[in-house]
């Protein structure tokens, strides 16, 4: 649909109270599909990051400030896996995403992308680990770094670092700009990771049609560039491709379909403008040579953890892209035709919590992480089937 104003269609979502059979008191949302029942599933965890689920439907969780830990379905909170790398937990930094290796039943491999210190004071950058989880869930074993972003900078802010595995066992890692105006032009750069997603094999080596590997100069690992901090990133069930959504500065969230080799515009071009109001760039939305965004939000809802929603349990989600909102506390549920977006719906503003992760979980339900000091753990259900 290009750069144009994203659809604000957002409906009042009435919220109220239910006591389930276990005694639990639930949250019930009449959204435009169905109602659903909201179930807090655990508590406590110190601002979760990331989320992925275990073949027998635990949940490995990442906390922010370096602990990764196992949740039984009955909402049990295991105590701090060991084995997980340090990490720089100041600002936005820490621990961040985690993902299953898809032959992970055979290898039990796992994988984390947290900042990683630097050797001089102050700086870091993003980087990937890999682990094998042992048999008990109490370890990570051999853990080693595969990717570490380039160059480290002195920065607080702007990591990316969503995890997503392609269908050729791929490895997609998306890659903040560092924020700071010193560094964000390196977005535009080929011999920088900053502001890029990158593609890189279950090792960390390079995949051979990976689109600058003979291109002098330029970083193998780079997939797309021009990008500012994606918080979201998930394949479409459908085709395969990998969808991204990635925080404006004031204006311009953006929702994008990364191709090899293209350029995404930031700091060029955007639909925002400085927190200051000044213009970002040209002071233009589009260039020449630079990608439009499938969709965009102005004003900005924080974007965060995104999922594609193929299960039966909501019918009427099915096929839509889930999108988490940091700054408005809320779900984005977005109806796509193709790769345009048909229709927007908001849910979930009365949880006032921030969104930082939206999965689906292996069985058919909604699962959200709460960015705070206590997050949670949420399972969205059909009302009375939670």
């Amino acid at each position: 649909m290009g750069r144009t104003a994203a659809l604000m269609t957002a409906a009042t979502l009435a919220a109220c109270l239910s006591v389930t059979d276990a005694g639990a008191v639930d949250k019930v949302f009449k959204t435009e599909k169905a109602m659903v029942s909201v179930k807090t599933v655990a508590s406590g965890l110190s601002h979760p990051w990331g989320l992925a689920f275990l073949p027998d439907g635990r949940m490995l969780v990442t906390e922010k400030d370096g602990r990764l830990r196992i949740v039984a379905p009955d909402g049990s909170v295991s105590g701090p896996v060991k084995g997980v790398p340090k990490v720089d937990d100041r600002g936005q930094g820490g621990l961040l995403d985690v993902a299953l290796d898809p032959d992970f039943a055979q290898n039990r491999f796992v994988y984390l992308s947290f900042s990683e210190p630097g050797t001089e004071d102050g700086t870091n950058s993003t980087a990937v680990a890999r682990g094998a989880l042992n048999a008990d869930g109490t370890a990570l074993t051999d853990v080693r770094v595969i990717f570490s972003q380039k160059p480290k900078a002195e920065s607080r802010m702007h990591y990316g670092s969503r995890l997503v595995f392609d269908r050729q066992g791929h490895l997609y890692v998306t890659l903040g700009e560092r924020s700071l105006e010193r560094f964000r032009t390196q977005a535009q750069d080929l011999d920088s990771h900053l502001g890029k997603v990158v593609r890189i094999n279950r090792d960390g080596s390079v995949p051979a049609d990976n689109p600058f590997v003979n291109r002098s100069g330029a970083l193998p690992e780079i997939w797309s560039y021009g990008h500012r901090n994606i918080q979201g990133a998930a394949l479409n069930p459908q085709t395969g491709a990998l969808w991204i959504n990635e925080h404006g500065p004031r204006g311009g969230d953006e929702v994008n379909v990364p191709e090899a080799g293209k350029n995404y515009g930031w700091p060029v071009v955007s639909y925002g403008v400085n927190y200051n109001g000044t213009p970002i760039g040209t002071g233009k939305s589009s260039a020449p040579g630079m990608e439009e965004p499938v969709y965009q939000w102005t004003p900005v809802i924080g974007s965060s953890g995104m999922t594609f929603y193929t299960a039966d349990t909501v019918p009427g989600w099915k096929g839509s892209l889930f999108n988490g909102g940091l700054a408005t506390k809320e779900v984005v549920r977005l109806e796509l035709d193709g790769n345009k977006v048909k229709h927007e719906e908001r849910m979930f503003r009365d949880l006032g919590k921030r969104i930082r992760q939206v999965s689906q979980g292996p069985d058919g339900a909604l699962y959200l992480l709460t960015d705070e000091n206590r997050g949670e753990i949420l399972r969205v259900t059909p009302a009375g089937k939670s």
